[in-house]
């Protein structure tokens, strides 16, 4: 039912909404967060040991792959340019080094988007986290070596299923360690799958939203990129991936090099396969990414699916009830420790009543008949949860983390029937254009508009303005405006660099281009499952183009045993994992990864018959027609 107009925001105990910023946003509110900002200073600083010098890390070719001292201009008082709750969690982030948690644990930050956690064992390290670059994971165990003696590395465990944390993996191991079961490499039940699935069926799209996210295109300086809130941004080296060897699905003890660990799973919380870890000779307590020194997403704005908000914090209930009381230090896979007993479990308490307050707060409104947009600027955070520095919106926005939880129970559509069939953008500006007298007067109206520091109605004049003419040079270059004072005023790091992404692209026509995604390296394309390459190959293939394009193929992969029969009409690809018939219109035999190659277009099929790795019987000019039909994305 759609209750939207039961209750007035007064009605509910809220503010009115403001077409403007709100306050607290545009102070930041450094001054009333707690640990001030020199307790968090100085936990930051803990433990530093060394970093590197020189400050660049690069590739075997020469390229920058990194530089640690990117945002050594984030110092002092903030700029205007910037958010001061923005700018104090990134001077914060901006450390970069080794640094000592405690006897036997290390880690080295500020050297990728996420730490590398370095264990002493009995023989080696155990390394927790290897970075999201090999290049990144190298230079990082070079370092520990460098202050630690050149151990060998024993073990290796991988928190969650996010590439910040195993890309880099070759770094500090090889795989033929790993398959040989010299090196154990343990993380939790479901890695494999999400790892290299999460990001496949919407991969292109999501790529071009995490270089708006991370700001790939942004130069860094105050009146550009400062970080995402969560560090300092992520590194464009090589990403590699080794399957593992010991999946953790439950509560597990186990010893590694020597090291007793206690592994807790944690699906679908910040990943949806991750795990936390207690290391109880050294009282220690590793949370993954479940916990931050900021708030983190429910909905991530790259895009994946939304998360499960009252999961998550369910699940830092159970780690407080299991370690809480039995924890020393606790360490992160992002940001800084956390030392203490008593801060440890202020900390975990404090980020499980966030995550259920915006879960709770959000449906009781939902169930008052609010549609999301309404409970975004209704809901505020009690200053018992605000006021405590790691709950800011730094990273995830408390904003979009509504909308998140009310898409997760009720979808896209708000329950108003004015929305169940909107126009699509073109029409849509088009018409306000026109209702509004002219691209003229919708320009003049967004002047006044910026002016008054009513920014996001300024925002969404000049949105439908250039819906209908894209190329409006003077929309265009006045949008950049408004989207870089938003961008200005934002607390998240996130919001901020899609703002300033969006400016940019808005200014530079082949900033889009840039961005464009390259093919996936062998190694993750041989992780996908041929199911999921069949998938890939039916979201390629154009519906409209291949309406009456009829083929069935039978599909043997000669190296891992699979046979599929694989069909098209109807504008559809489907398949069986069953050994194609007799009538089939070609027999095709080719290994696992050079079919993923070809389903994901990184390849193409001359090339494969060029390097003689098919085999066929049939007319093999009908997959040629049929490859013709698969859309190149980028």
């Amino acid at each position: 039912m759609y209750l939207h107009i039961a209750l007035s925001p007064e009605q509910m105990g809220r503010k009115p909404v403001t077409n403007h910023i709100s306050d607290d946003i545009r102070a930041g509110g450094p001054n009333v967060l707690w640990p001030t900002e020199d307790d968090a200073t100085a936990d930051a600083d803990r433990g530093f040991i060394g970093t590197i010098d020189p400050p660049i890390i690069t590739a075997a070719d020469g390229r920058v792959v990194w530089r640690v001292d990117d945002y050594a201009f984030l110092d002092g008082k903030p700029p205007a340019s910037v958010n001061p709750s923005l700018w104090r969690v990134s001077k914060l982030n901006r450390r970069h080094g080794l640094y000592q948690v405690a006897d036997g644990i290390f880690q080295v930050r500020g050297f990728d988007a996420a730490n590398m956690t370095i264990v002493v064992g009995a023989t080696g390290f155990i390394i927790i986290d290897p970075l999201m670059s090999v290049e990144t994971a190298e230079a990082a165990l070079a370092l520990t070596r460098s202050h630690l003696g050149d151990r060998p590395v024993t073990a290796v465990i991988i928190s969650h299923s996010h590439a910040d944390h195993f890309g880099g993996i070759k770094g500090v191991v090889k795989a033929d360690e790993i398959e040989s079961s010299q090196i154990p490499l343990v993380a939790p039940a479901g890695f494999w799958e999400h790892a290299v699935g999460e990001s496949l069926y919407a991969g292109p799209a999501m790529f071009r939203r995490s270089g708006y996210q991370a700001g790939f295109s942004l130069p860094r300086g105050p009146h550009g990129g400062v970080g995402t809130g969560l560090g300092a941004g992520a590194s464009m080296g090589t990403m590699t991936l080794i399957e593992p060897t010991v999946f953790i699905d439950d509560v597990s003890e186990m010893t590694l090099d020597g090291v007793p660990f206690e592994f807790h799973y944690t699906p679908d919380t910040e990943a949806p396969a991750e795990m936390i870890c207690y290391l109880p000779r050294h009282r220690a307590l590793c949370m993954a990414e479940i916990v931050s020194q900021s708030m983190h997403n429910i909905y991530t704005l790259r895009g994946t699916e939304v998360r499960d908000a009252l999961g998550w914090s369910r699940a830092i209930d159970d780690a407080l009830a299991s370690f809480g009381d039995r924890s020393d230090v606790m360490f992160l896979t992002h940001q800084w420790p956390v030392w203490g007993t008593a801060k440890v479990v202020q900390h975990l308490e404090l980020q499980r009543d966030l995550y259920r307050y915006i879960h709770d707060e959000t449906l009781r409104l939902a169930n008052h008949g609010y549609g999301p947009l309404d409970a975004a600027e209704m809901i505020e955070l009690p200053d018992s949860l605000a006021k405590f520095s790691p709950n800011r919106g730094t990273y995830g926005a408390l904003n979009q983390n509504v909308k998140g939880v009310w898409q997760r129970y009720l979808g896209w559509f708000d329950g108003n029937p004015a929305n169940l069939h909107s126009l699509p953008p073109t029409a849509m500006g088009q018409r306000y254009v026109n209702a509004i007298g002219g691209a003229a007067a919708v320009l003049e109206q967004a002047k006044t508009a910026l002016e008054g520091e009513d920014l996001r109605w300024a925002a969404e004049l000049l949105k439908q303005l250039l819906a209908a003419d894209p190329s409006h040079s003077e929309g265009r270059a006045l949008q950049a405006r408004v989207f870089e004072r938003l961008a200005y005023l934002s607390e998240s790091g996130v919001w901020r660099n899609f703002y300033l992404s969006g400016a940019r692209e808005l200014g530079e026509a082949s900033a889009r281009q840039r961005a464009a995604a390259g093919h996936a390296r062998d190694e993750l394309l041989a992780a996908i499952s041929t199911e999921k390459s069949l998938d890939y190959m039916a979201i390629r293939l154009n519906g409209p183009k291949a309406h009456d394009f009829v083929l069935t193929i039978a599909l043997s992969l000669t190296d891992s045993e699979e046979s599929f029969t694989v069909s098209v009409g109807r504008g559809v690809l489907t398949y069986r994992r069953v050994a194609g018939p007799n009538g089939c219109d070609l027999s095709l035999r080719i290994a696992k990864l050079d079919f993923a190659k070809l389903a994901s277009g990184a390849t193409t099929l001359r090339d494969l018959q060029a390097q003689a790795s098919l085999e066929h019987q049939g007319d093999l000019a009908r997959l040629e027609t049929l490859m013709s039909l698969m859309d190149q994305f980028n």
